[in-house]
């Protein structure tokens, strides 16, 4: 089961990837403010750890930096077994769904665009990946996110449905 509780980035070596980069504009009476959006992933691989957000200023850098210190607030743990996921997953965000597949040593991660970014900083080697629906990146990365929470060890499979480790 998924814990709530926080990961301290201190003591991870985390790594950040820009996803995308969108420029906003909000309309006033003095005429138009310009603004910009980075979705940013955080991850460190070496310990399966990782992290989305969005970051908004004035400037780029601003937003990207900005992105990343929410990113780092936002960790989550991913269960994977060796150099892979334990099952296939399909996660699920407004019309963004995420097929995420194990895959044997040495096929390396398929995945395209927002969910390699996702899958790279996880740490996962080796995955197939196939999005379906939406090819906004906020929905892809938290449909990918919500694949990623599902997954399970064995041992807790195990526990959740009464039996032993051997039995399943």
């Amino acid at each position: 089961m998924q814990t709530n509780e926080r990961i301290e980035e201190r003591e991870l070596n985390l790594k950040d990837q820009v996803v995308a980069i969108n420029r906003v504009t909000k309309v006033v009476k003095g005429g138009k403010n310009l603004s910009f959006s980075a979705l940013v992933v955080v991850g460190d691989p070496e310990r399966h750890v990782v992290g989305y957000a969005n970051g908004k200023a004035k400037e780029v850098p601003s937003a990207i930096r900005k992105g990343i210190e929410k990113a780092k607030k936002n960790l989550i743990k991913v269960n994977v077994l060796g150099h892979t996921i334990p099952h296939e997953v399909l996660g699920v965000f407004g019309a963004g769904r995420v097929l995420l597949k194990p895959t044997r040593e040495g096929r390396g991660a398929i995945a395209g665009g927002a969910v390699r970014a996702v899958v790279e900083a996880a740490g996962i080697q080796n995955v197939l990946t196939k999005s379906i629906g939406s090819k906004n990146p906020h929905n892809v990365i938290k449909a990918a996110f919500e694949g990623l929470k599902q997954l399970r060890e064995r041992n807790e499979v195990a526990q959740l449905r009464g039996k032993e480790t051997n039995e399943l």
